[in-house]
């Protein structure tokens, strides 16, 4: 099973002592980590054309999280910019295009971190009733990405100076369920990753085909040729 030391649990706070041993995370909880560092990153600039700049190894697991999430960041903002009713329509198509590429990088680093996955457990022979679980564990992943920025934004939301005590209090309302619903996945994700490794459960990757970026199955583009 994966573990992590915490060296991300006591980021901005004083160390007590030399000696104080750092407490061992779960794979998720390095994931959750991990997003949020990434949320707090972005946000240091709040701008969509922001370079990313990742502090992992690159071919390392936490290198392809980092990034995973950094799409999703940018995404998110994305699709906030889109949704203004006064934008130009030439800069929402240019947007549109944009969000295209990005859900296609998406969906390729979430294969990446599934075939880590692969890799890890290539040895594990699966227990003859061994069952397949409805999502791969990077797809699942992928939800503690998107969870992580809407805990984030639900949080501003929620202490926003100029919005009423309705709205604030509603927020926060939606913030527990979101942080709980994060705490369930967080369990979901290492319960999954544990029982493929003891051969209880076992995985198969389907690779995503997104038709409409394909130029010979999507019909308007093969269309078009000629």
């Amino acid at each position: 099973m994966f573990r992590f030391a915490n060296k991300y649990a006591r980021q901005g706070k004083p160390k007590r002592t030399q000696t104080t041993k750092m407490k061992e995370m779960s794979f998720a909880e390095h994931c959750n980590a991990i997003f949020d560092k990434v949320v707090a990153d972005y946000h240091l600039t709040d701008n969509v054309d922001t370079p990313i700049q990742n502090p992992y190894k690159r071919d390392s697991i936490d290198h392809s999280l980092y990034t995973k999430c950094w799409i999703d960041t940018v995404q998110w903002h994305l699709e906030d910019i889109i949704r203004d009713p006064h934008i130009d329509p030439t800069d929402a198509l240019s947007l549109k295009r944009r969000i295209d590429r990005s859900n296609q990088d998406r969906t390729d680093l979430v294969e990446q971190i599934d075939s880590h996955f692969r890799h890890t457990y290539s040895e594990v022979k699966p227990l003859p009733d061994a069952r397949l679980n409805t999502e791969s564990p990077a797809w699942a992943v992928d939800r503690l990405s998107i969870l992580a920025l809407k805990i984030y934004h639900m949080s501003e939301e929620s202490k926003r100076p100029e919005a009423t005590d309705e709205h604030r209090s509603r927020c926060a309302a939606k913030l527990a369920v979101l942080e709980e619903q994060r705490s369930d996945l967080t369990t979901a994700i290492d319960q999954l990753l544990e029982d493929i490794e003891a051969g209880r459960k076992y995985m198969k990757v389907y690779r995503q085909m997104k038709m409409y970026n394909d130029p010979t199955t999507n019909p308007v583009l093969y269309g078009n040729k000629g």
